[in-house]
């Protein structure tokens, strides 16, 4: 069973494991100055669900190029 809710750690782990890197220090700062994944409150924690990570990768990744000159 797929874990619905993830951790600010788990939630870096998840985006390093789709090959990206992700610190869980960034997606702290992210929180709190903004540009980050959606996340939710669970009494003091923060909680992070697979598709609102999925969401904010493929706002973040360019088009592809063919050349780093566009």
């Amino acid at each position: 069973m797929e874990k619905q809710f993830l951790t600010r750690r788990e939630a870096a782990a998840f985006v390093r494991e789709m090959g990206l890197p992700c610190a869980t220090a960034t997606l702290a700062k992210f929180a709190t100055i903004g540009g980050g994944p959606s996340f939710q409150k669970f009494g003091r924690n923060v909680i992070y669900t697979p598709a609102g990570l999925c969401k904010w990768v493929s706002e973040r990744l360019s088009a592809p190029k063919s050349s780093t000159a566009t």
